[in-house]
């Protein structure tokens, strides 16, 4: 297998021989660092109950601090934000000159390639996501809209499908409808493959067609209910324009989840408002910085790397990895501080509502297939990377998936071992009766972070219906009180669930979020 064709691996059954066996042990790293945490542990309380006590009280210490450093995070998040929506972006696209930046072009040089990929999505949603694009400021003849469908969506999608192209097509620049072929050998059936089929259809029909420098292209893939916020392409454009290295650079707007988020139920809205919250302090701690849902990045480095990867589950995140492996190190993601609107996950009803809620979490959660991804390759490229900034992205990624799958359910249940399992002798002393309230007026000051949660996500939220009711609207904030309930269950137990199907060779397949408004 080439060099190039390591960046192209989906799981370790890719693999034959010694490189199978290792990348195996790296797929079975992240659940035992997470299984063997809550061994540990458990075992220190029954055997050494003041030591583990120690150790769970310093936690809890640490767990106070991090709240904390991540509520001045997201503050300067939400500031950055604030700033970048009331900046007028054509206005400063317009008065950059030529020569003032690394590209030697202006922004009327640049095109947008926007790739939608759908599967069952309604009318409604496709053409709410279009709408949008539509009425950006961004000029749509400088436009080119891909609608990416699913050959196993059926005929009558495709029909809706050529109904929207109708209404639109002498709108953009070009509207392509492209239709992944079912059953590919080698593909799994998801978001990855399907964009990638139409990325290449788009780069034959349309872009070497009329000669299109890839150079100028733009490339936004949106999962189909991102509706975008005015400004967005042209925000987007003078980042590009501006930065350094523009094509080592992929560009990502935060996620904001409020499309229907007056339906939704209170859980959904409370999960779907935490992920908010984590990419927008994520946007601060650029380092840290991947890919995510919907974003954006150059053609001509997308052709570089043959597109998205179709064999595996997180291609969102997964492109970056890959660019970064390419490029030996030298590729980050450009935080853009500005908003694209997106659905809360919901269902027919509530107990649907909840379980699609947490297979979206699962599937979240096995974004844990890029920690053995990273360190194999890196392994295979030391010669060449810059291995300072792969070890500490492959620390990072390890560090957040343990701690996704770990720390909530180590506060609510495992710090309570000692106290259980530890004997009469532990619980005569004075640290033991001790603890409770040490654990609780930790917890006590990190609800501090509840409330800022609560104030922001307010602050985030559209204009209410209506009809709506003056309880429902404080019912916005008292349902922050939950979140440490929402943390464990659709947070802790999703992810650790997808770390134990990783570590046992139980392979997920994409199941895409069912969109209901």
């Amino acid at each position: 297998m080439t060099t190039k064709n390591y960046l192209k691996i989906g799981k370790a059954t890719d693999l034959n021989g010694m490189e199978y066996i290792g990348y195996r042990a790296l797929e079975i790293l992240p659940g035992f660092l997470s299984l063997g945490t809550f061994a540990f542990l458990i075992y220190l309380s029954y055997t050494k109950p003041i030591t583990a006590a120690f150790i769970i009280i310093v936690f809890d210490v640490y767990w106070l601090l991090l709240v904390a450093y991540l509520g001045i995070l997201l503050i300067s998040a939400y500031r950055e934000l604030k700033r970048n929506t009331k900046i007028n972006w054509e206005q400063k696209c317009k008065t950059l000159k030529i020569g003032s930046n690394e590209l030697r072009f202006n922004w009327q040089k640049v095109v947008q390639l926007i790739i939608l990929p759908t599967y069952n999505e309604s009318e409604k949603i496709i053409s709410d996501s279009i709408e949008a694009i539509k009425n950006d400021s961004f000029p749509n003849k400088k436009i080119i809209i891909v609608l990416a469908i699913e050959e196993r969506a059926g005929r009558i999608f495709l029909k809706n499908a050529h109904r929207i192209r109708e209404k639109y097509k002498n709108v953009f620049r070009s509207f392509l409808i492209t239709v992944h072929p079912d059953g590919i050998e080698g593909e799994i059936k998801g978001k990855g493959a399907n964009q990638a089929w139409a990325a290449r259809i788009a780069k034959e029909q349309i872009i070497d067609k009329y000669n299109i420098d890839y150079g100028k292209i733009l490339v936004s893939v949106f999962d189909i209910d991102t509706v975008i916020k005015n400004g967005y392409f042209f925000c987007l454009t003078h980042r590009f324009l501006t930065t350094k290295n523009p094509y080592n650079a992929s560009y990502q707007p935060i996620p904001v989840y409020r499309n229907n988020i007056w339906q939704a139920p209170f859980f959904a809205r409370i999960a779907a408002n935490s992920n908010t919250f984590w990419q927008m302090m994520q946007q601060i701690r650029q380092e840290k910085l991947a890919t995510y849902s919907s974003h954006s990045m150059t053609f001509k480095t997308l052709v570089v790397l043959d597109f998205w990867s179709t064999n595996m589950v997180s291609e969102d995140s997964r492109i970056f990895w890959h660019a970064l492996l390419h490029y030996n190190g030298n590729y980050r993601v450009e935080p853009l501080y500005f908003p694209v609107s997106m659905d809360v996950c919901m269902g027919e009803d509530k107990f649907t509502t909840l379980k699609n809620l947490y297979k979206q979490q699962r599937r979240w959660g096995w974004g844990a297939e890029n920690v053995p991804y990273l360190i194999f390759n890196t392994i295979k490229r030391r010669a060449n990377i810059k291995k300072s900034v792969l070890i500490r992205h492959i620390l990072v990624q390890v560090y957040g998936f343990h701690s996704w799958a770990t720390n909530a359910i180590i506060i609510a249940l495992i710090g309570w071992m000692p106290i259980m399992i530890g004997g009469d002798s532990f619980n005569k002393l004075v640290l033991s009766k001790n603890l409770p309230f040490i654990t609780e007026g930790l917890m006590r000051f990190a609800m501090i972070g509840l409330v800022l949660s609560a104030v922001i996500s307010t602050l985030l939220l559209p204009k209410h219906p209506k009809k709506l009711t003056l309880i429902s609207r404080a019912w916005m904030l008292v349902q922050w009180l939950l979140l440490p309930i929402s943390i464990i269950a659709l947070g802790s137990i999703p992810a650790l669930e997808a770390q134990v199907r990783l570590m046992l060779g139980k392979y997920m397949g994409f199941w895409a979020t069912p969109k209901e408004r």
